[in-house]
């Protein structure tokens, strides 16, 4: 999968289960208005889908939200870590995709930030449903960095990934704020000197 794509047409919508539907405008409301400011009626208004539906597929609008987060977390993985990892570049080349990468996503019309970042920040941080949901998705990105960054010579590739993570994390919410994707470039920046820093010589452009 080479972009994140979701159905778009009329024609395609309608074909839809109604699980489907709900999760679909589910998150496009979470996430251009928020959760809190979204209600189930509007939910419910932009997917078609009766109330009764809603709470016997989900239950609660809180379960609903963990499956706008499962599956959209999913979409964005199942683009982001193909394009970081395949291919038989050397990892260092891998590793130089992260911010490219993120620069794309960042030109989005339907770039909101993260998600998972964004519900964190919405919900009550003594409720820790929440932060399960982000660091599991997070977990999975950082894996897949630790890899490549192993791969390129690291002696501390986990150390090393959580560091590039905290710059992911920065261009997201500094880009979402700014509305500026070129951001990106400055993480970019910041990142190969962390690289540079961390790998042997030999393995470095």
């Amino acid at each position: 999968m080479n972009e994140m794509t979701c159905p778009a047409d009329a024609a395609e919508i309608a074909a839809l289960s109604p699980r489907e539907r709900l999760v679909l405008a589910a998150t496009r409301l979470f996430c251009s208005h928020g959760i809190s400011a979204t209600g189930v009626d509007a939910v419910l208004r932009e997917a078609g889908v009766a109330k009764m539906t809603l709470y016997k597929i989900f239950g609660s609008k809180d379960r609903l939200v963990e499956a706008v987060l499962e599956e959209e977390g999913k979409r964005w993985r199942d683009w982001f870590l193909p394009a970081l990892t395949e291919g038989p570049e050397p990892a260092r080349e891998k590793l130089d995709r992260i911010f490219p990468l993120l620069k794309e996503w960042f030109q989005r019309e339907d770039f909101y930030g993260c998600p998972f970042i964004n519900a964190v920040g919405e919900h009550d941080k003594s409720d820790p449903r929440m932060r399960e949901l982000a660091l599991r998705h997070k977990a999975e990105v950082l894996d897949a960095i630790a890899r490549l960054a192993g791969e390129a010579g690291a002696q501390e590739p986990g150390s090393l990934s959580h560091q590039i993570g905290l710059l992911i994390d920065g261009a997201i919410v500094a880009a979402m704020v700014t509305r500026q994707p070129a951001l990106a470039d400055v993480a970019a920046q910041a990142c190969g000197a962390v690289l540079d820093a961390a790998l042997p010589s030999t393995i470095v452009k």
